[in-house]
C-alpha cells in the first residue's frame, strides 16, 4: 500500500507545489492564533472534536465502507484492512481518547530548566510549540484524529497526507474536526489535508522547508524510508516493528503462554504486535507443543526453524524459517520462531533483525532481565509483559503522534511533550557582555 511521491510533469508539479504551499502558509499563521490560546480553550476543542466526531459516525461510517470496499477490491491484506475499518466501537474509542488528550497536562510554557547567574541573569528554559506539523501515513484515519488532537494541545497546527486508502474516511474526519474547531472559535486552518493533491501533493510538503517545521511519516517500511530519504524538511522518523519476544530458560510457561498470545494476536496489523518468538532450549519442553496449539487454534502460520519444528504434534503445517522471516513485520497471522542456547544467542539474534521498536523477555531471572534491558537496544523494553503496551494510550501519554526508532529529540511513544521544542528566556537589568 505503500504510495511513493512523483510529480506527473514540472507544470502540474508547479501548480500543486503553490496550492500546497499556500496550505501550509494558512497553517503557520494558525499556529500562531494557537500558540496564545489558554489550555481552557484548547481542551474546550477537544471535547467539542469528541462529540463531533461522536455525532457524525453515521456519516465517518459510511465514508469508511468505501475505502474498505476499495481496498477488498484492490486485494489489501487482512491485516491493513483491520488498521482501516472503523465502526461505532472505535469512533467512541477514538473519542475518548480526545477527553483523555484534554484531561493531560498542557506542555506548552513548562519550565525545563532555569538558574540565576553570577552577573543576576535570570535564565528559564520552556517548551513551546513547534509551529507547523506534517503528517504522512497511510490507512490509518484514527491517525488523523490522534494527529489533530496532540497538535492541538501542544499548540501546534497540522498539515495532514493521509494517503488514497483512507481518502473517503479522512475526507469526511478533517471536514467534522474544523467545523469542531470553528464552533469554538478557534481557526478551522489548525487542521487541512492535502488528500485532494496525491502524490504530488505529498512530495511539496516535503519539499516545504520553512513553511512546514517538522515531519513525521507513519506507515510501512517503504513510506518511511522515501520520506527520510527525500524530504527538506526535518524528519521525525517512526519505525516498523519487527518485534521479539524472548522467553528465558526461568520462564514461567503460563504467563510466556500469555504473553505470547496476546502480543501476536490480540491485533496483528500494529507495529507493537509480535513477529519472531525466541525460545530457550530449557523450556521448550514446557511450553512449545502447547504454544504451538494455541497459536494453531488461532489461524497463526508458523515459519519456524529445525529444532522448533520438532515439537509439533504431527498437524502442524510449518514453514521452514528463512533470514526472510527474521527481517519480516508480517503484520498478519504469522510468525517466525527459533531455538536457542542461550540468553547471549537471543540477543544477537534480536540485535541482527530487530528495527529497534519493541523487545520483550519472559523471565523469573533478574540477572537475565538486567542483562537484556541493558543490552537491548530498542525504544521499549518489555519485561514480562505483552508487547502490544508500546502504545501511547496504553503508557498514559493520551494519543501518539507515533513511535520513534530514533535516538534524536524523540524516542518511543511520542506524545505532547514530544511535539514541543523549547527556547530560552534571559530577563536581565541592563547587564552587557564584558
Amino acid at each position: 500500500m505503500t504510495e511513493l511521491f512523483i510529480a506527473d510533469s514540472a507544470t502540474g508539479a508547479s501548480q500543486v507545489d503553490e496550492a500546497v504551499h499556500e496550505i501550509a502558509r494558512r497553517s503557520k499563521v494558525a499556529s500562531r492564533v494557537l500558540a496564545t490560546a489558554t489550555r481552557a480553550t484548547k481542551d474546550e476543542a477537544l471535547r467539542a472534536m469528541a462529540s463531533a466526531l461522536v455525532k457524525n459516525d453515521a456519516r465517518i461510517i459510511e465514508a469508511n465502507k468505501l475505502d474498505l470496499e476499495r481496498g477488498k477490491a484492490n486485494g489489501m491484506e487482512p491485516g491493513l484492512l483491520d488498521r482501516l475499518a472503523l465502526d461505532s466501537g472505535r469512533i467512541q474509542a477514538i473519542a475518548d481518547a480526545l477527553h483523555e488528550v484534554a484531561s493531560l497536562p498542557d506542555p506548552v510554557g513548562e519550565v525545563i530548566r532555569g538558574s540565576r547567574l553570577p552577573n543576576g541573569l535570570r535564565l528559564r528554559q520552556v517548551r513551546v510549540p513547534m509551529g507547523v506539523v506534517g503528517m504522512i501515513y497511510e490507512a490509518r484515519p484514527n491517525v488523523t484524529v490522534d494527529a489533530a488532537a496532540l497538535t492541538l494541545k501542544s499548540g501546534n497546527s497540522v498539515i495532514l497526507r493521509g494517503g488514497s486508502a483512507a481518502a473517503s474516511s479522512n475526507e469526511v474526519i478533517v471536514e467534522v474536526l474544523r467545523e469542531a474547531l470553528e464552533g469554538v472559535g478557534l481557526p478551522a486552518d489548525l487542521v487541512q489535508s492535502i488528500d485532494a493533491y496525491g502524490r504530488p501533493g505529498g512530495v511539496s510538503l516535503m519539499q516545504a522547508r520553512g513553511l512546514v517545521d517538522v515531519l513525521v511519516p507513519r506507515g510501512g517500511a517503504d513510506l518511511i524510508q522515501t520520506v527520510v530519504r527525500e524530504s527538506k524538511v526535518p524528519v521525525i522518523e517512526t519505525g516498523t516493528g519487527n518485534v521479539h519476544i524472548y522467553v528465558d530458560e526461568s520462564a514461567d510457561v503460563e504467563m510466556a503462554l500469555g504473553i505470547i498470545m496476546n502480543s501476536k494476536t490480540q491485533r496483528v496489523g500494529v507495529c507493537n504486535a509480535a513477529e519472531t518468538l525466541l525460545v530457550h532450549r530449557g523450556v521448550a519442553d514446557a511450553l512449545l507443543p502447547a504454544a504451538f496449539a494455541a497459536l494453531r487454534s488461532a489461524d497463526v502460520t508458523l515459519h519456524v526453524d529445525e529444532a522448533s519444528a520438532a515439537f509439533g504434534d504431527g498437524s502442524d503445517s510449518f514453514q521452514p524459517a528463512t533470514d526472510r522471516d527474521w527481517a519480516t513485520e508480517y503484520l498478519a497471522l504469522e510468525l517466525a520462531v527459533k531455538i536457542v542456547d542461550s540468553l547471549d544467542e537471543a540477543i544477537e539474534h534480536i540485535q541482527t533483525w530487530t528495527s529497534g521498536h519493541t523487545e520483550a523477555i519472559v523471565t523469573a531471572s533478574y540477572e537475565s532481565s538486567e542483562r537484556f534491558v541493558s543490552e537491548i537496544d530498542s525504544a521499549a523494553i518489555m519485561v514480562n509483559a505483552s508487547t502490544r503496551f508500546t502504545d501511547g494510550g496504553q503508557f498514559g501519554l493520551g494519543a501518539e503522534i507515533g513511535i520513534s526508532t530514533q535516538k534524536l529529540h524523540a524516542r518511543g511513544p511520542m506524545g505532547l511533550p514530544e511535539l514541543t521544542t523549547t527556547k530560552w528566556i534571559v530577563n536581565g537589568e541592563g547587564q552587557v557582555r564584558p
